[in-house]
């Protein structure tokens, strides 16, 4: 057995032991969490805090450039993932039977996109209002909740999470970077 192999049968072995931490009376708990549409009072109060640190224009700018994010995270996700083919934990025969499974989607695991784009999002918040707020760094407990949430439901490997994680944290710098570009323009 090769490195790679080796590593992801580690990772089979890892999300059945965390996946099988979850019991009943939490589902509903993770099921709102995974859900992206339960974040939405979240994106509207880092808007407000946005517009109040930079204005109307800087603000408006900032919201494009955090959209523009959102869209290249998500297709680059998607191209990631129909490249690499991995199955999700819940289609996987090798490990589906023995972890519990919340939701059922199809397509493929390799890279989460929850997690991608929660990292790239917060990591842009965190840099871009670090100097008007104290601490943004708690913003962290989003994306670490959501991240968790899809291996809680059987949908993603933690390689998926990590990865995505590194990933998102390499987007949302890039992002920001190009964000000063666009604001010294302004």
């Amino acid at each position: 057995m090769d490195l790679l192999d080796q590593i992801l049968e580690y990772d089979k072995e890892l999300i059945v032991y965390l996946n099988n931490w979850g019991s009943e009376p939490w589902d509903s708990f993770w099921m709102f969490i995974t859900n992206q549409f339960s974040w939405i009072p979240l994106f509207l109060l880092l808007f407000y805090f946005i517009f109040k640190a930079y204005g109307w224009k800087k603000g408006l700018i900032l919201v494009l450039v955090v959209a523009a994010l959102v869209t290249f995270s998500d297709q680059f996700v998607n191209l990631i993932k129909n490249n690499v083919a991995r199955l999700r934990p819940n289609n996987d025969p090798t490990v589906n039977e023995l972890i519990r499974i919340l939701k059922k989607p199809r397509g493929y695991s390799f890279v989460s996109g929850h997690s991608t784009t929660s990292f790239a999002v917060t990591t842009f918040m965190i840099i871009t209002l670090r100097k008007y707020y104290k601490y943004p760094f708690l913003l962290l407990v989003w994306p670490l909740l959501f991240a968790y949430s899809r291996i809680y439901i059987g949908v993603h490997f933690p390689i998926d999470i990590f990865m995505g994680m590194l990933l998102g944290i390499t987007i949302g710098l890039l992002f920001y970077k190009i964000s000063l570009y666009f604001l010294k323009k302004v």
